[in-house]
């Protein structure tokens, strides 16, 4: 299993989270420049796209789950995603064109409690898309504001893997 895992603004991964993922295959997790790169999702594409040995799921966090959500799109893999940044962004990104919009798994986890990334705006954006042919599995979670405690990421991993069947 090889997972693809993007990172928020100004962030990484950290140690902790990279020991959860790894339980479950090999982790790939560049460090990105959202801020000076408005073409980041195209820049991982080339680079993941024709990857030997393909990726296979697609975590995201933030800004690296707006990215996660079309990079999964685009190589029709199931995705994890973190509060994505997808109803607004802070820094501009170019989205791609090509979307293969194949039936595949978006498990998105939103914090009731995020005042970052707005709850309600990515359910509205989300609704726009119920046509695209994509699973989704929401989870609101009341108490969960927009950083994600290592006890919920581990749970929610396990709970994404599971759905996979891993």
């Amino acid at each position: 299993m090889n997972i693809l895992y993007l990172h928020g603004l100004d962030s990484s991964l950290n140690n902790e989270k990279r020991t959860v993922l790894e339980k479950f295959g090999t982790v790939y997790a560049p460090n990105i420049d959202y801020r000076n790169n408005p073409n980041t999702i195209k820049q991982l594409l080339t680079t993941y796209k024709k990857h030997d040995p393909e990726i296979n799921v697609v975590i995201g966090s933030s800004m690296g789950g707006f990215a996660g959500y079309y990079i999964s799109e685009v190589l029709n893999r199931p995705a994890l995603l973190f509060n994505p940044a997808l109803a607004s962004r802070s820094v501009a990104q170019e989205m791609p064109d090509t979307i293969i919009s194949s039936l595949n798994l978006k498990h998105i986890i939103l914090g009731a409690k995020d005042d970052v990334i707005t709850p309600s705006e990515t359910f509205q954006f989300l609704s726009k898309t119920i046509d695209n042919n994509i699973e989704y599995r929401i989870h609101l979670r009341p108490n969960l504001a927009h950083r994600i405690p290592i006890a919920v990421f581990e749970e929610e991993v396990d709970v994404f893997f599971k759905a996979l069947c891993y």
